[in-house]
């Protein structure tokens, strides 16, 4: 029997988001701090561990961290103190072992963003080393990086791929909305979902577009 997919709604930017996100039934939060572009940013990164405290203890905290160096993620986490750690970019500084020594419980989430069949070897190497992987549609290689909240999908069969190869759950994200999610699911059959930009309108969280998409997700078989 198919499990239920797991909806983290991400880009949350208050404790009244995070408690409408979970009075919807969302399994997790994204909380986004400094980022060099995107959607959802907390500017005040004090905010995050009030929003994080707020959250029941059984739905999932992300931190969302564009910094490659370990020892900076660290020091990052134990001010914001979120259950899970995303990143959203690739480390170029220390190694995931590093983070889970520092940071013993706290999940590692590593963010693929899918370009092409370079992006599938790139999951595959860091499956084993992490959590979870998370599908986004972003591009790290241009001159302001796009590291997520581009409100874009992606080429869902390259996503296909890492799920039947990869050992470990897999969110996907990128341009997920009521009306696509289900061909979403039929294409990938992921792990959970990570939407943004599909349930916000003028940056902030859309009540009705938050109701469609859980409303869509239930009907999933």
């Amino acid at each position: 029997m198919a499990h239920r997919p797991r909806i983290k709604i991400c880009c949350i930017k208050s404790v009244a988001e995070a408690r409408a996100a979970v009075a919807h039934g969302a399994d997790a939060i994204g909380l986004v701090s400094a980022m060099p572009s995107g959607a959802g940013i907390i500017a005040d990164e004090r905010l995050i561990p009030e929003i994080a405290n707020a959250v029941p203890p059984l739905v999932a905290t992300f931190l969302l961290t564009s910094l490659t160096d370990t020892a900076a993620i660290i020091a990052q986490h134990q001010c914001c103190r979120t259950s899970t750690i995303q990143l959203v970019d690739a480390l170029t500084r220390g190694t995931h072992a590093d983070l889970r020594h520092a940071l013993p419980g706290i999940r590692i989430v590593q963010v693929i963003h899918v370009l092409d069949d370079a992006s599938v070897t790139e999951a595959l190497a860091a499956a084993p080393q992490v959590d979870a992987l998370l599908l986004d549609s972003g591009n790290p290689n241009l001159a302001v990086k796009e590291l997520g909240g581009t409100g874009r999908t992606h080429n869902w069969a390259l996503s296909r791929r890492i799920v039947e190869s990869a050992d470990k759950p897999v969110l996907l994200a990128g341009g997920l909305r009521p009306d696509n999610v289900a061909a979403a699911w039929t294409a990938v059959r992921p792990w959970g979902f990570d939407i943004c930009s599909g349930v916000r309108t003028n940056d902030h969280l859309d009540a009705v577009k938050l109701a469609a998409f859980f409303a869509a997700v239930a009907t999933l078989s």
